[in-house]
């Protein structure tokens, strides 16, 4: 249930912005969700047609339009806004046209909510949340991104598919970059409590590393998958930023997978790339270290290398 007085603005009102919210009102993530867009007349029917459902949805209340104002005094804040991915476009080659409508959006963002947590959710994440960070200077845990929060959901369920198992259950995720260097850690993954690579089928045997890759690529192209066949991923991505939001509004101390600039995390600084996150009334506070097997580390530092040029593009 929502905190009495808690108040998210979702900046876009795009496939993902609107699917936010409405996963927000369903969830009663905020007592007051308002959704923001350059676009006053898109804004303005989604938030009516929004409204006209909340007879169903519980006490949250929905607004919004194309006055930025509106956005004040928000508890958090989400970004959603920004060129979406084309079919067989990476979310590395969207950087610069979203950075620069992220500069634009920011100051005046902080100037209204100068106390909110801001989340971003616009590709590529990592990318962003690192630049956002340095153009807001704001402290790690007030910004940062929804990195494979999603991407680790999507390989609970192929996971729990496989094995017959509730999602609940599984304990997995992928880390690094929120895009194609990502990659599941299996040497720390669980079922139930027993460790993944031990566990064993139903015929006795276990699931072969093969198959395990196998997985970890349907998690990496899943979106690329979905854009083909209708042009956005947006439910999914709606449901894992309401869960983000619900961490932090509800003060949770959840672990999350989310994408906070790192210090020193595995030799790696700087930039924001996806760990297990301790998220809480202040954001995204502490890094979980985790144990990585040899290979791991180095796919760990691969992905950062890959956002850090991506970065590098931005400011040549």
């Amino acid at each position: 249930m929502h905190s009495r007085s808690s108040k998210v603005s979702i900046i876009g009102a795009g496939a993902v912005g609107a699917s936010m919210a409405y996963a927000m009102l369903i969830r009663q993530s905020a007592r007051e969700v308002l959704l923001y867009d350059v676009n006053e007349a898109k804004a303005t029917a989604e938030v009516l047609d929004l409204a006209h459902g909340t007879q169903f949805t519980g006490s949250s209340s929905i607004s919004g339009g194309a006055d930025i104002g509106l956005t004040k005094n928000s508890d958090v804040v989400v970004i959603t806004a920004g060129a979406k991915q084309n079919p067989g476009q990476t979310r590395l080659e969207l950087a610069g046209v979203n950075f620069s409508i992220l500069k634009s959006l920011l100051p005046d963002l902080l100037k209204h909510s100068p106390d909110a947590i801001f989340i971003l959710v616009t590709n590529p994440c990592d990318v962003l949340a690192t630049a956002a960070m340095r153009l807001t200077g704001l402290p790690a845990n007030r910004i940062f991104s929804s990195g494979t929060v999603l991407d680790s959901s999507r390989l609970r369920w192929l996971l729990g598919e496989r094995l017959g198992i509730s999602t609940s259950n599984i304990h997995a995720n992928i880390i690094g970059e929120h895009g194609d260097s990502e990659f599941a850690l299996w040497s720390q993954a669980t079922v139930g409590s027993v460790p993944l690579l031990d566990w064993k089928l139903s015929d006795g045997s276990s699931i072969s590393r093969e198959e395990l890759d196998e997985i970890a690529y349907s998690v990496k192209t899943a979106a690329y998958k979905v854009i083909e066949g209708k042009g956005a991923t947006n439910f999914a991505i709606g449901l894992s930023g309401a869960r983000i939001v619900e961490a932090v509004l509800n003060d949770e101390h959840a672990i999350l997978p989310i994408s906070s600039v790192l210090t020193d995390y595995h030799g790696v600084s700087g930039i924001a790339m996806s760990v297990p996150t301790l998220v809480t009334r202040n954001g995204a506070v502490r890094t979980i270290d985790i144990t990585m097997q040899p290979h791991e580390q180095e796919l760990f530092e691969k992905s950062a290398a890959a956002i850090q040029a991506s970065l590098q593009s931005l400011s040549d």
